[in-house]
């Protein structure tokens, strides 16, 4: 349940990051939301673990693991936008 709402977090972010702020305007929504959901998925399963405080039950909810997911979601974002920008990969 945590990994669906990691990469929600992280599509929504994609999606505010894209209509708002004009990341990956040139590439599209889909990939912006797909880039974002790829660095929820990555931040709240391997950098959450290292930095955010543990869960009682490691089955339930932690909101220090979405904060940090939404974190990565939003750094991967940028340096995609970044990479795009100079490189056009």
């Amino acid at each position: 349940m945590n990994i669906v709402v990691w990469m929600l977090a992280g599509a929504i972010l994609g999606w505010v990051g894209f209509k708002f702020l004009e990341f990956n305007e040139r590439r599209g929504m889909v990939v912006a939301m797909i880039i974002g959901a790829a660095g929820g998925l990555i931040g709240g399963k391997l950098v959450a673990p290292m930095f955010a405080s543990a869960a009682a039950v490691p089955d339930a909810f932690s909101a220090s693991a979405l904060l940090v997911a939404a974190v990565v979601a939003a750094a991967f974002l940028y340096a995609g936008n970044f990479v795009h920008d100079h490189w056009g990969v």
